[in-house]
């Protein structure tokens, strides 16, 4: 393996560049070392093939406290995603992992998530027409990005959006890296175990039609299902995934869009190009966050380089993204580009489950605003904008719009 040794995160020019780094390592370096804001260091990945394998691989799964693993956060300042909490983790390896994939994955075929496309399209027309009454210039993330999968991932769960304020703070003390101290933590993630351990017991004493108080019912029956733990875990991890991943993707794909004039202007001249713009979208994004980690147990050989047993491996899914050996014009924005096989959402069997319905709500985001608000433009220079910090996951703080 190399001895070149790299920091992460890696620094970029603005939150919609890549990181200057990745080019370089994926040509000369393509298993490096990294030292994480922990100071622990891992094995890092940003080649397309290399990346994909890995994760891939179903011998090699998220790191968890009882693994000898690298730790991403400094002491005290990491969520249970970060620090891979025990606690309420769900089943990651082997066949609980495989059952409880085929329970949930079953609500999030693209089949049942365009039957929401008609309730979504409703709720975004009638949030960018809030946006516009308030008048320009405008937040984007706060006024449309936020509210919009936080609204459909509460309906799915059957959780009142009232209490989306609550759930957004714990959804980013579940995901810190250095934003919030171990108190702060400790206290926040006890709040969200007992929220949610109420909310299943609700739901058991009086189901609705949700996907909670389905999979309650289907674990009262004789074939069994998920324990209380897997329930109240899923429905966690559901909501940081609404709160978090799909919102801050609404942000910086609009602001990608709109980065480049002719972007915005091509989809309007062609609308057929809104499902193959997302998935640009999605593979085009520098500003992911940390990546996927993954332990590996025994030694491997990745790029002719052993890794050893007990490595823990950092798999860049957006520098691989950017690959030239996966992707021609791998640093263009093609918005007709087809295939495209990105791995923003994983591969293999630990891929995200609420890809369907991220991709769902990104194509209706975007259908809407070029209907709504043809002139949409940045209300600041690109280099205005600014980076979620402190986070496993990449985001924007704001999207500043005009019309």
């Amino acid at each position: 393996m190399s001895d070149s040794v790299v920091r992460l995160p890696l620094s970029t020019d603005t939150p919609l560049d890549p990181p200057a780094a990745w080019e370089g390592l994926r040509a000369r370096c393509p298993v490096a070392h990294a030292t994480l804001p922990s100071g622990d260091t891992a094995v890092y990945l940003t080649r397309y093939t290399d990346v994909r394998n890995l994760l891939s691989d179903a011998r090699f799964v998220r790191p968890t406290e009882a693994d000898d693993a690298a730790r991403v956060a400094p002491e005290g300042s990491g969520g249970a995603a970060a620090t891979g909490s025990t606690a309420l983790s769900l089943p990651d390896r082997g066949e609980p992992h495989q059952r409880w994939r085929r329970r949930v994955g079953r609500y999030f075929t693209a089949k049942r998530m365009a039957a929401l496309r008609p309730g979504m399209t409703r709720l975004a027309e009638d949030l960018v027409d809030a946006m516009v009454r308030d008048g320009a210039p405008a937040d984007l993330r706060a006024a449309l990005g936020f509210p919009l999968p936080v609204h459909v991932i509460c309906d799915l769960l059957g959780v009142p959006a009232k209490d989306r304020d609550r759930f957004s703070y714990w959804s980013d003390t579940f995901l810190s890296v250095t934003r919030h101290t171990a108190g702060e933590i400790a206290t926040a993630q006890a709040e969200f175990v007992a929220y949610m351990s109420g909310h299943v017991e609700a739901k058991r004493a009086e189901p609705a039609d949700d996907l909670l108080s389905t999979l309650i019912t289907e674990s009262e029956g004789p074939d069994g299902g998920l324990s209380d733990g897997e329930l109240v875990a899923t429905g966690m991890g559901l909501l940081v995934a609404g709160h978090e991943t799909t919102a801050n993707m609404i942000g910086k794909m609009v602001s990608m869009l709109l980065a480049e004039r002719e972007r915005w202007e091509r989809l309007l001249a062609d609308r057929s190009l809104v499902r193959s713009a997302v998935e640009e979208s999605l593979r085009f994004d520098a500003n992911l966050g940390f990546g996927l980690r993954r332990y590996v147990g025994e030694d491997i050989e990745i790029d002719g380089r052993v890794v050893p047993a007990g490595s823990t491996v950092v798999c860049s899914m957006p520098a691989a993204n950017r690959d030239e050996r996966a992707f021609t014009g791998a640093d263009t924005m093609d918005l007709a580009r087809t295939p495209n096989p990105h791995l923003t959402f994983g591969a293999g069997p630990h891929s995200c489950l609420g890809q369907a319905l991220a991709r769902t709500e990104l194509q209706v985001v975007l259908d809407t605003l070029l209907t709504r608000l043809p002139t949409l433009r940045l209300a600041v220079p690109v280099t205005g904008l600014r980076k979620t910090e402190g986070l496993l996951v990449g985001g924007l703080r704001e999207v500043p719009v005009s019309w």
